[in-house]
């Protein structure tokens, strides 16, 4: 019997769903919102504003909803960042579509094929917004958004002392990202913690996204998540944290320390895996038996005695700590004691390997086979109380000439479990999203000859150079825009620009008309939602980006008068700056004058490249959900029902034989 066939998903359905999903982040979103409140059936309570938190915590059955949260977080896994923006847009984007469908010449409003022509006539522009973006987007945001903002410079990746007058640029990237994740209290506190961390990391005449990458690789093990403690204990403390507890006793030296990686056990094994000891029993057997027990207390005898070789052996090399990864035996550890060698077990793979990375020691299996290449110098090794746990803390020497990097670890304090957690992923989430921020958008350079050159000198990189339509546009990595909608308003005005002018030309593709409007009304929910607060606030910084935009239309010798006839605009205060001195921030005219809040300038900055990654994967999105015919449900059989039926196969099976 065949299963029915569930309801076609029509447009209704799936901009219902949508919606439903829109109500729940939408309390959360923006610079104003707040923290959503959940609650488990073991009556704990989790708090958050991060949008791939709220969303997976969700009880799902709808499978459309769950599709578009495995969207959310298949993007999210990548950059870190735009959960709450990408439900935020998809909903915008079905709502116009839905309204731009239905209004088709086309489409019945007497007979039932009504519904199947608005579907019909939705997947087509879902179709054409999405090759429309993987053509001509990129270069839109090019020419468009990207002039307007600047580029994070490799100097700047760091932390700077005092003396430095303004705020990094990528302290302020990280200032408004913890500020939508975490709330305004902590996000000036996590950005310059993080800042640090990347300082201490940074790898000299390096290019950061390497630094980034490895760190990103390595943060579950270079951080320790203590509860009960206010997050201003935070901190970053040398060396590396190994999660493991002493198993012999510790001994405070105040030279040098040597130490090996074992990945094997000291002492001989009399059964490997998989090997059986068989003893028998009668007459037969008892000379048997006897000549096994004479095998085995000579094998144990030759394990003490190699055991004993073995740590004397360690001895005469100096080793004085033993990081395993298995667990070691008493009499490993009686003897190990003795000798006062340190030894530290059941130590996890990625802890072995980051160790092995930053001290340079190879592990090895037999400790008979060590060489000086097997050998790690360290400057301390000592036990080290977080909370309520007490773990191995290792320093090690000569770490910033031979690494040419400051080896640290991170503690993350919190009230609780909970909030701990919270944090430790904003942070994840914030290299990941400075990750993607370096990384180089898929522009197609066959269009306007945009290139990327990493070779350019310093000045060269923290410069965008003024471009007009007949101008190519010089893109690097690590492109950003003042946050605040200002990307948002810019991607807006340059879709009806191109629209304009696509329709203007002799063979005008309506389509290109139609889903360039398309998108950018879309584009408006974002920052239509953060000044939701003051919807005037909303119209001045639209009409006074409008006219920025419109006055740098109008000089092509821009970039030649900012000297004279520009001012740039701080994140923190507004001051007059020569261009040369700097990194470009917003270009304002001085007969606009507008105020540092209408820009937000205060919520710091955003990735060009991480947006324009969210766009494409909510497009790419919208066209899957719009391509779904029906849904199946589909049963699956229980265990016990499994059973029944295998019972019932081999029953079958004995009565035809």
């Amino acid at each position: 019997m065949m299963l029915p066939v569930a309801q076609l998903p029509h447009l209704e359905h799936v901009l219902q769903t949508v919606s439903v999903l829109e109500s729940v982040v939408l309390s959360s979103f923006g610079p104003e919102g707040g923290q959503v409140l959940f609650t488990r059936d073991t009556g704990q309570v989790m708090l958050s504003r991060s949008g791939t938190k709220i969303l997976t915590a969700l009880r799902l059955e709808h499978p459309l909803a769950r599709m578009i949260v495995a969207s959310v977080l298949n993007h999210s896994t990548v950059t870190g960042d735009g959960s709450k923006t990408f439900i935020l847009l998809l909903a915008s984007l079905l709502r116009m579509i839905h309204t731009t469908a239905c209004k088709e010449p086309n489409v019945s409003h007497t007979y039932n094929p009504r519904k199947a022509a608005v579907a019909s006539t939705a997947r087509h522009l879902a179709k054409r917004l999405l090759e429309f973006a993987l053509e001509d987007l990129d270069d839109l945001i090019a020419m468009g958004v990207v002039p307007y903002g600047c580029c994070l410079p490799r100097e700047d990746f760091t932390l700077k002392t005092n003396s430095q007058k303004s705020i990094p640029c990528v302290e302020k990237l990280l200032v408004s990202f913890f500020h939508s994740r975490l709330g305004q209290t902590h996000c000036d506190f996590f950005s310059h913690l993080t800042c640090e961390l990347l300082n201490n990391w940074k790898l000299k005449n390096d290019h950061p996204s390497v630094s980034l990458q490895f760190i990103n690789n390595s943060l579950p093990t270079l951080h320790t998540p203590v509860s009960g403690f206010p997050i201003s204990c935070s901190r970053l403390i040398e060396g590396q944290v190994i999660h493991r507890d002493f198993a012999t006793p510790c001994l405070q030296r105040d030279k040098p320390l040597a130490a090996v990686i074992l990945t094997g056990c000291l002492q001989p094994k009399l059964l490997s895996a998989g090997e059986v000891l068989e003893l028998g029993c009668g007459d037969q057997q008892i000379a048997e038996n006897s000549r096994k027990k004479r095998s085995i207390v000579q094998f144990s005898a030759w394990a003490e005695k190699s055991l004993e070789c073995a740590i004397a052996n360690l001895q005469r090399l100096g080793v004085s700590v033993v990081l395993s990864a298995v667990k070691q035996s008493a009499a490993v550890l009686a003897l190990a004691a003795q000798a006062e060698i340190c030894i530290v077990e059941c130590v996890s793979e990625d802890e072995l390997s980051l160790f092995a990375h930053l001290s340079g020691a190879k592990p090895i299996t037999d400790c008979w086979m060590i060489e000086p290449d097997h050998i790690a110098t360290l400057t301390f090794c000592r036990p080290i109380l977080l909370g309520a746990h007490r773990y191995v803390h290792v320093a090690f020497h000569d770490s910033d000439k031979r690494l040419m990097v400051k080896p640290c670890s991170l503690i993350i304090c919190g009230a609780g479990d909970g909030q701990t957690d919270q944090y430790v992923c904003a942070l994840h989430d914030a290299i990941r999203m400075l990750l993607s921020a370096w990384e180089p958008m898929g522009m197609t350079a066959s269009k306007r000859t945009l290139q990327c050159n990493k070779t350019n000198s310093s000045i060269a990189e923290n410069q965008i150079p003024n471009s007009t339509s007949s101008q190519s546009c010089l893109l690097m990595p690590g492109c950003v825009v003042p946050a605040g909608g200002i990307f948002e308003f810019l991607l807006h005005h340059a879709l009806l620009q191109h629209g304009h002018s696509c329709s203007a030309s002799d063979d005008a593709d309506m389509d290109i008309l139609a889903v360039s409007q398309l998108l950018a009304n879309a584009l408006l929910s974002v920052p239509r939602q953060i000044y939701s607060h003051s919807p005037q606030c909303f119209l001045q910084t639209q009409t006074r980006l409008l006219r920025l935009v419109q006055s740098h239309s109008k000089h092509s010798d821009f970039v030649d008068k900012l000297g004279q006839d520009t001012i740039l605009k701080q994140c923190e205060n507004t001051c007059e700056s020569p261009l040369d001195e700097g990194i470009q921030s917003m270009h304002v005219y001085r007969d606009i004058d507008m105020p540092s809040k209408a820009f937000m300038f205060e919520s710091g900055l955003e990735s060009v490249s991480c947006k324009y990654s969210l766009l494409l994967a909510v497009l790419q999105c919208l066209s899957s959900l719009l391509q779904v015919d029906a849904m199946l449900p589909i049963r699956t059989a229980s265990r016990s029902e499994e059973l029944v039926n295998i019972s019932w196969e081999g029953t079958k099976e004995e009565a035809e034989e």
